[in-house]
């Protein structure tokens, strides 16, 4: 069963603190009981995680409510929903 569009975790973003050198694999689906990041919960819906490399330790701003242009960092979409 596929899904058009992924569920609204929260309506605004996660502010992760990331090391440099690190991967995050950012939740598409909305489902990840352990949002922003991936648990597998994607799995038949047609989502797919996506990596975020960080090349220098800082603060981020992960998308919660999977609308972002630009994932996995927050745009402000949720402003709109």
């Amino acid at each position: 069963m596929s899904e058009t569009l992924p569920l609204i975790a929260q309506k605004g973003s996660y502010k992760v603190d990331v090391e440099a050198g690190k991967s995050y694999w950012w939740c598409a689906c909305g489902k990840s009981a352990k949002q922003p990041f991936c648990d597998g919960s994607h799995k038949g819906t047609g989502f797919a995680p996506v990596e975020f490399k960080a090349d220098a330790a800082a603060t981020i701003g992960f998308c919660g409510c999977k609308r972002s242009a630009k994932a996995p960092r927050c745009d402000g979409s949720h402003k709109n929903l």
